[in-house]
């Protein structure tokens, strides 16, 4: 498994049905989202049906356009109920194995991912994933790293940049985004384009 703070996944589960024994599955029925468009209509996973995150369950994030995301502190035990199909780390040092497949930023402390360009991709999938798994963004305190990288998904999610930090700190936890060079990271997170 590669250590570095390249592209490739370090941690990769070995086997979908180890992970899918410990997933809920269900059908879920269409949601309306802004715009009057259906979302969620089901959630495929690996051919089968995966319950999204509990809405209300701690640390869980609703982006604007109804994609759930549960940010999470690694110092705290792993909550109850079904794990993450996908996690994003952002860590200084890569992180421990687990069952499900995992993406590691390389994340110092109270500063910015030390390869910008590898977070942004991180983040882009970790948006894209999060329509139809349940994604897990993770640092050791859940807040600093964990909350600027939810206010660049809330920008990935058409969320105004001026607005994503306040947003993350109303939603998720007030005190997310711990820094000043935090803070101006996920202003200045790039726009994505829209296609259509």
């Amino acid at each position: 498994m590669p250590r570095g703070g390249g592209s490739a996944p370090i941690v990769t589960a070995r086997e979908r049905p180890a992970l899918a024994a410990t997933s809920a599955h269900l059908e879920l029925p269409a949601a309306p989202v802004p715009g009057g468009e259906a979302a969620f209509a089901s959630l495929a996973y690996g051919g089968m049906v995966t319950s999204p995150w509990d809405a209300a369950g701690a640390g869980v994030l609703r982006l604007p356009s109804g994609r759930l995301i549960r940010g999470r502190g690694l110092r705290r035990a792993l909550p109850p109920g079904p794990g993450p199909t996908f996690a994003v780390y952002l860590l200084s040092k890569p992180p421990p194995a687990v069952a499900w497949e995992a993406h590691w930023v390389r994340w110092p402390d109270f500063w910015l991912p030390g390869d910008q360009a590898h977070a942004r991709k991180v983040l882009h999938e970790a948006w894209e994933r999060a329509l139809t798994e349940r994604v897990e963004i993770a640092c050791p305190g859940g807040r600093g790293r964990t909350g600027t990288a939810l206010a660049c998904l809330a920008i990935i999610d058409g969320l105004p940049p001026e607005q994503a930090v306040a947003f993350v700190r109303q939603h998720y936890d007030p005190h997310a985004v711990e820094t000043p060079w935090q803070k101006r990271y996920a202003a200045h997170f790039p726009i994505p384009r829209r296609s259509g």
